[in-house]
């Protein structure tokens, strides 16, 4: 079949008349450009919006990596394109690299983006429960990120105090010298936060109350319930870290000393208000990926999802879990000895329930009937380095081996390997599969496969030199590696780590171009282009305004795939019992 070929399953199931809430839903969409594409309620255009801006704050973030790792290789020389690096530029750099990638890329597109444009089509809605409040949410955010780019081009430059704005580094101006950074970077912080507070409240009453008829809580899609549970997490963590900037913006500003020894402070209580949001965030960032990955192995395995109740309750107990954690961050801080062993104890315990979700999805593979598409070969990719990631959190997560590479490369390499490449691989995972669903044409896969190949390689160059030079004992944060003599021997980790992000960088490329390209040129989509059973697959693609000309009514869980007795190996949530595909 050629990829100009318009994929469609056999035959569209027949529906019921539509009910009063549903009729014309599609003839009040709104009409002019403005409306349309800048200040839209419908939560898919507000979707693409999110995925977009985080598109663009990824590059971003890339090019600053880039210019760190650059230095790091060679740096007695100029970063071609950037100049010379001084402490202070790589200071900021580091800073508002890991700001970007983590809250202004990851969260965006992952929730922002996914959570927005699928929840309500999974659920069978015509858009979120509270639609202008989903609008106020995506220009809250980009409010936040014109602040946290125009931080550059103050006086003083960006804020240099790290992604985690520790005092008294951040709570005294003659420590970093960025008397508007700071400030500017925790205003941009606490808007972005607001912004997902707004989609978080409207992520839970949508998922929870505009449910299909028929459509109970297990017939739920996994994504669905990871971007609840996610959604659920940033809400209970969020308030004390909120609340440590609002402190830490007054030592700043106001003279106060709250973190400040010798006013009566402690700077380790911002540390504790920090990290009791701080974990519990990278469940907030990787359950989405895991949903994305638990909704397209089965797809392209032909399987049902393994032990789908069982990864529902593992993923409640992450949830649970996450936030009892945090201070195995701060075991070099001076904290209790008694209390780091109770830490080390609940921070390795929740590996069980990740555990228990990752094994879902190997099992989910096992015997499939395997089709190797970009989507899957991402998803597959995810599972794949997150075991890297989840591994070596077993070593942070004991007190005695973490004090050991506490602040090295090592600590870089894990979070990298736990967070960052499963959040792009299951962002690329969910781009490939929704992209039909989005724009109504089909990604090249052989552009997409090139993608995948190139990225899973340099990944791994990138980051597992890390692991060597944390072993070493090489500090991270480090401006020049000079000025440790005994660091000299590692220098080819650095240079290959740096070798790989360029590498990294250009298998970007293809993607660009196939993503943008197939707006034009790629071959029209189908309603159901992969044979899949959740209700988004139902309508056209793109959907029109309103997504359903009628009520959908579900009549099983989404994942019913081969079912013995049945000619077609899908079994769409909507197709009643009995009807033939």
């Amino acid at each position: 079949m050629s990829e100009a070929t318009i994929l469609e399953p056999p035959l569209d199931p027949p529906r019921a008349a539509p009910p009063a809430a549903h009729a014309g839903a599609h003839d009040d969409a709104p009409h002019g450009f403005w409306s349309t594409y800048f200040f839209s309620t419908d939560h898919k255009h507000i979707a693409k919006q999110y995925l977009l801006t985080g598109l663009c704050m990824a590059v971003i973030g890339g090019l600053l990596a880039h210019v760190m790792r650059m230095h790091l290789a060679f740096p007695d020389r100029a970063v071609p394109g950037f100049g010379e690096v001084p402490a202070g530029t790589y200071n900021a750099l580091i800073t508002m690299h890991g700001t970007i990638m983590i809250f202004f890329v990851a969260m965006p597109v992952l929730l922002g983006g996914f959570g927005n444009f699928l929840i309500p089509l999974m659920i069978g809605a015509r858009d979120m429960a509270f639609p202008r409040l989903n609008m106020m949410s995506y220009w809250t955010f980009l409010v936040s990120c014109l602040i946290l780019l125009g931080s550059f081009f103050v006086p003083g430059g960006a804020s240099p105090a790290g992604w985690t704005a520790y005092p008294p580094l951040s709570a005294n101006v003659a420590y970093s010298g960025a008397a508007w950074g700071v400030p500017l970077w925790i205003a941009a912080v606490a808007l972005e936060f607001v912004a997902f507070l707004m989609g978080g409240i409207n992520f839970i009453t949508t998922a929870i109350n505009l449910r299909a008829p028929g459509m109970k809580m297990f017939d739920l899609p996994m994504m669905v319930w990871m971007q609840l549970v996610a959604s659920v997490i940033f809400l209970f963590s969020v308030g004390p870290l909120v609340a440590g900037a609002v402190l830490l913006l007054l030592d700043r500003v106001a003279g106060t000393g709250f973190y400040n020894p010798g006013a009566g402070g402690d700077p380790l209580l911002y540390q504790h208000l920090f990290w009791f949001f701080g974990h519990p965030e990278v469940y907030v960032i990787l359950l989405p990926g895991l949903g994305i990955v638990a909704e397209i192995l089965p797809v392209f395995a032909r399987k049902p999802l393994f032990g789908y109740r069982m990864v529902v309750y593992a993923t409640l107990a992450t949830g649970v879990l996450s936030f009892i954690v945090w201070a195995h961050h701060q075991f070099v801080s001076g904290i209790d000895p008694r209390l780091a062993s109770a830490f080390s104890i609940t921070t390795i315990l929740i590996s069980v329930p990740v555990a228990i979700t990752m094994f879902a999805f190997v099992a989910t593979l096992w015997r499939g009937a395997i089709e190797l598409k970009a989507a899957m070969l991402f998803a597959i990719g995810m599972v794949g380095v997150f075991f890297w990631g989840g591994v070596t959190g077993i070593i942070n997560g004991s007190a005695a081996a973490d004090i050991y590479v506490h602040d090295t490369y090592f600590v870089v390499a894990h979070f990298h390997y736990a967070l960052i490449p499963p959040v792009f691989f299951s962002l690329f995972a969910g781009i490939y599969y929704w992209y039909p669903k989005m724009f109504g044409r089909m990604l090249n896969e052989t552009l997409g496969k090139i993608h995948f190949w190139g990225t899973f390689l340099f990944v791994n160059v990138t980051f597992m030199p890390m692991f060597g030079l944390g072993l070493r004992g090489y500090p991270r944060r480090t401006f020049d590696p000079r000025v440790f003599a005994h660091l000299g021997d590692l220098h080819p980790l650095q240079l290959a780590a740096t070798l790989g992000t360029i590498g990294l960088l250009l298998f970007q490329i293809p993607f660009v171009l196939n993503f943008f390209g197939s707006l034009r040129f790629g071959a029209v989509a189908g309603k159901n282009p992969w044979r899949a059973n959740t209700l988004e697959w139902t309508v056209p693609s793109p959907p029109g305004h309103g997504n359903f000309e009628g009520t959908p009514v579900v009549y099983r869980g989404p994942y019913e795939y081969s079912a013995p007795g049945r000619d077609a190996d899908w079994f769409p949530q909507d197709v009643a019992p009995g009807r033939p595909l």
